[in-house]
């Protein structure tokens, strides 16, 4: 579950589980609806695999919207909503998320969040900021979904108004055996740290006395508000939202460094071949659950 605090300045806390399969991910969501979470500020994410295809025969088109994220299918029905644990008649899409692939969302908050285009997201998004959940969307961790999602993982999100049942719902997720995004995001970051201290040291860097900052960079780059430009292009954005430290080299080589990550992603998710990119994430899963 997303360990964190609940925020007065915010309209809506998001609530985040990581799952090592689909079907823990349905329970789970099926947990937070029992709680009295509607289904329009829930979504399930998950890799789109031969497993979800199998519990919901619903088939999905090839037709393309354009957007950060395309959907491919836009709704595909309630047969997979019912599947992912939301009530009869809960839409899904199918998204092609750059650098990831083929994901399933259930759910419209879904699209919003990995920014989807079409006309389902525009819908979702208009009832995102009507309801006050706009505010709540965990920009900031978007890699660490996306992560999660290349690692053959599911994530479920919701949107609570009320402390005392954003509290049930974390714990309701932790029962269910939901690892927090804090846990994944320094998974996540342990995978790259060698790398990158070995990167820095011969930049010059003391990679121990400026990791802090350097990674703060990195994961600056990580916002979709930040990707694929440079320190320079968005100075004055990353001056408010970081202070001085945006200004310092160890930072501004953290950002460099998560651009390149970025693409290296993108380009490695591109050369391998259709039959891996479809088949990579049911071997992750199937690998989780031996």
């Amino acid at each position: 579950m997303r360990a964190s605090v609940w925020r007065e300045d915010c309209d809506m806390e998001s609530i985040v589980g990581i799952f090592n399969s689909f079907a823990d991910a349905k329970r789970a969501s099926a947990m937070l609806r029992s709680l009295g979470i509607p289904d329009r500020r829930m979504t399930v994410l998950s890799p789109h695999t031969a497993e979800i295809d199998m519990e919901t025969e619903v088939p999905t088109t090839d037709t393309e919207q354009p957007g950060v994220g395309a959907a491919l299918g836009g709704t595909i029905g309630a047969a997979l909503g019912v599947a992912g644990g939301l009530e009869a008649g809960a839409v899904a899409a199918s998204l092609l998320v750059p650098g990831v692939g083929p994901v399933i969302a259930i759910g419209l908050l879904g699209a919003v969040i990995l920014g989807a285009g079409g006309a389902a997201a525009g819908a979702a998004a208009g009832q995102a900021l009507e309801e006050g959940m706009a505010n709540g969307i965990p920009r900031d961790e978007l890699f660490v979904y996306e992560d999660a999602l290349r690692r053959g993982r599911s994530v479920v999100i919701a949107f609570v108004d009320e402390w005392q049942l954003a509290a049930r719902a974390r714990a309701e997720l932790s029962r269910a055996g939901a690892e927090s995004v804090d846990a994944a995001r320094n998974e996540w970051w342990i995978g790259l740290r060698d790398g990158e201290r070995e990167h820095y040291a011969r930049q010059g860097g003391n990679f121990d006395m400026d990791e802090a900052k350097y990674r703060l960079g990195f994961e600056a780059a990580m916002r979709p508000d930040c990707r694929g430009k440079s320190c320079d292009e968005i100075a004055s954005r990353l001056n408010d939202r970081y202070g001085e430290d945006a200004k310092g080299k160890p930072f501004r080589q953290g950002y460099d460094r998560g651009q390149h990550y970025l693409a290296y992603v993108g380009e490695s998710y591109r050369a391998r071949p259709k039959d891996d990119q479809s088949t990579r994430s049911e071997q992750a899963q199937s690998k989780r659950a031996a």
